[in-house]
């Protein structure tokens, strides 16, 4: 049985890598004015840490079943505190930039070595669900905090403090895991496969957030590429079978991180835009939507260790589309962003835990990169392209649905073949 201490030092460095992916955003009027730059530029000192982020989790995962989970857990997390001291002192915007993405790799290399440690410490199903929970109640606080405390920072000392915040909660979390060991993996890492799948996340991102149609088709040449070498190689990047067992986790994981990001980037716009709210104002707007992603995980993680991974998913889902609806018709917040929580808060844990449960023996860092590098993928594309319709939130409401139709009637088909296979 791990110590809580222990647990609680890599739940930390994942708390780490999803704060940075919110608390810069509410950072940017203040970032403009001192380092200026062009509008493209300013995004891209939010986006270089998402994009390199989605391209190196499925490296990341393979990394730490290769080398060691507790190894490269430290790596990473080590090198998130030293990037984080260097972007608070980025004197361009284009050195900051280059940095975001250097952190973005670094926040991969965490998240892999994270979840590789919660599989291979939990060996058993039910006791790996619950860590599971507490894993992403600790964590899901980070998307509570970032908002609040970005815009608490900026506000009080500039945009240079949402840096600083990274380097002492680095330091806590390797003090804490101190003494802790994995053994290497047997597995081989492909790095041709890899460079090629990182390429084809990263420019499929690069098109998606800028429309860029050179990046389209160069991420179609990357995919024709990775398909070719895959095929050949004796390391795949995706271990065989993983995707025939799992793709209704994926489908799921990257429509509720499509419908959650686009959907937040869209009520940030109504209230510091539309409605005139300050950065911290706004923030505290979204304590209903994210407070419940804080503490109803350790229920879910119950709940998975009880009855299984797919009651809770697809509890979350219903409860996500509600609340997207809600918002969607209504000009009410505070009860359609504590159903939206909720359902995120449901779904997202429970689908870790069956990826990892699914994941053939010595790859869950790898199911773990795969269903990340979904949701991040999901996420990008969900700020791409609700940002353009005409009604994002009632997009987002029926796209889930949708999802959620799909996984309750593959999943009812999957229980009756295997009853028949029982008779």
């Amino acid at each position: 049985m791990i110590s809580p201490r222990r647990f609680l030092g890599f739940s930390l460095a994942y708390f780490l890598v999803l704060l940075d992916t919110t608390a810069l955003t509410i950072a940017l009027p203040d970032l403009r004015a001192d380092l200026g730059g062009t509008l493209a530029g300013q995004q891209w000192a939010v986006n270089a840490y998402t994009v390199a982020f989605a391209a190196a989790l499925l490296t990341g995962g393979a990394v730490a079943d290769r080398y060691g989970a507790a190894r490269v857990f430290r790596v990473g997390v080590a090198a998130f505190g030293v990037l984080s001291l260097l972007s608070a002192a980025a004197p361009v915007l284009g050195v900051l930039v280059g940095l975001r993405a250097l952190l973005g790799v670094a926040g991969a290399l965490c998240l892999g070595g994270s979840l590789a440690l919660v599989a291979q410490l939990y060996p058993e199903a039910g006791r790996r669900a619950r860590a599971m929970g507490g894993w992403a109640a600790i964590t899901g606080a980070a998307l509570a905090a970032g908002p609040l405390l970005g815009g608490l920072l900026v506000g009080l000392y500039g945009w240079r403090a949402v840096f600083l915040i990274n380097p002492p909660i680095a330091l806590l979390s390797l003090l804490a895991v101190r003494g802790l060991r994995s053994p290497a993996g047997g597995r081989r890492i492909d790095w041709a496969v890899q460079v090629l799948a990182c390429a084809l996340l990263g420019l499929l991102a690069e098109a998606l957030v800028d429309s860029s149609v050179l990046a389209g088709v160069l991420a179609a040449a990357a995919l024709i590429g990775l398909v070719l070498v895959e095929r050949r190689s004796q390391a795949p990047a995706l271990p065989g079978g993983l995707l025939r067992a799992t793709w209704r986790e994926l489908l799921a994981g990257t429509v509720a991180n499509f419908a959650f990001a686009g959907a937040l980037f869209v009520l940030t716009l109504r209230l510091q835009d539309g409605e005139g709210l300050s950065p911290l104002a706004a923030g505290l707007a979204f304590l209903p939507l994210t407070l419940p992603m804080a503490v109803n995980p350790v229920l879910t993680g119950r709940i998975v260790a009880r009855i299984g991974a797919r009651p809770p998913i697809l509890a979350g889902l219903a409860l996500l589309a509600a609340g997207l609806a809600g918002l969607a018709l209504t000009d009410v917040l505070i009860p359609w962003l504590v159903l939206t929580g909720l359902g995120l808060s449901f779904c997202l844990p429970a689908l870790v835990a069956g990826m990892v449960a699914a994941a053939p023996a010595g790859t869950a860092g790898t199911a773990g990169g795969v269903l990340n590098a979904a949701r991040q993928v999901g996420a990008t594309v969900g700020v791409a392209v609700l940002a353009r319709v005409p009604s994002p939130l009632t997009a987002a409401a029926v796209l889930v649905a949708l999802a959620a139709l799909s996984y309750a009637v593959r999943g009812r088909a999957v229980m009756l073949h295997r009853e028949k296979s029982a008779l």
